[in-house]
């Protein structure tokens, strides 16, 4: 799903020039969080460099969302937000501080679930040790942060799936916070049906509390956050192409979504 807001019908096309991509990240009092971030975008720059791309937070972190859309004046942009899943960032805050600014906006879908997505959690888990043939004790945890939204948790899900259509082998979904089951809880599901390599894969953007948090628990290997896997960056361009594309036949829905 796209949500998509804009402060007016015009389209890039119709007043000249391409929508910049303005990343959206949640923010971090993890110092290693925004340093993550911006080494992306770095990325995303170099595969793409004459496009602008900009970033904001939620919170926690300048430059804040608002103040990023501030600067881009009546401007055209995407808004492609840093995020795992659906939930009440992507679903209120993000179109509502995109409504009340003068720049011509719309708000692309959150990273996952897509194929990028997992070809990112792959290979930070090969990265930590991860075996090419697993064996049948083999499975995963797929940790993180949680949401009360029932989306988000059906994206994660899925998310999960992906995982394990890829791996072949059980993958569990589990939550820091908001939700069932917690990383300890999927362990002891796995544990039971008779797994004893139980891998954590890392499904955060950036390291932070939650990252931490979660790999703490972990009984076996505990791979990275995905932070500035080349798959992440072509997920941000390709969110971006999809609202680009998208862009001038979608209506603003965004903030009448429950």
């Amino acid at each position: 799903m796209t949500a998509t807001t804009m402060t007016s019908d015009r389209t890039a096309a119709a007043t000249g020039g391409t929508p910049a991509l303005l990343v959206v990240a949640h923010g971090s009092r993890d110092p290693r969080a925004l340093s993550t971030v911006r080494a992306l975008l770095d990325r995303v720059r170099a595969l793409r460099p004459a496009l602008p791309v900009h970033l904001g937070h939620v919170e926690l972190n300048e430059p804040l969302l608002p103040d990023t859309l501030a600067a881009l004046g009546d401007g055209a942009a995407v808004l492609v937000p840093l995020l795992l899943s659906r939930g009440y960032h992507v679903k209120r805050d993000i179109p509502e501080m995109a409504a009340a600014s003068p720049a011509r906006t719309r708000v692309a879908a959150p990273l996952g679930p897509h194929p990028l997505l997992v070809d990112a959690l792959h290979a930070r888990l090969t990265e930590a040790g991860w075996p090419t043939q697993p064996d049948p004790d083999h499975a995963v945890v797929l940790a993180s942060a949680g949401s009360r939204d029932p989306e988000s948790r059906a994206d994660t899900a899925r998310t999960a799936a992906l995982l394990a259509a890829r791996l072949g082998v059980p993958v569990v979904p589990a939550y820091a916070s908001a939700a069932p089951p917690t990383v300890p809880e999927a362990i002891r599901t796995l544990t039971a049906r008779g797994h004893r390599r139980i891998a954590l894969a890392s499904c955060f953007t950036a390291p932070g509390r939650f990252a931490t948090q979660c790999a703490a628990a972990a009984p076996w290997i505990t791979s990275s956050p995905l932070g500035t896997h080349q798959s992440m960056a072509h997920l941000l361009l390709h969110r971006y192409d999809e609202a680009v594309k998208t862009g001038s036949d979608l209506k603003s829905r965004a903030l009448a979504t429950p």
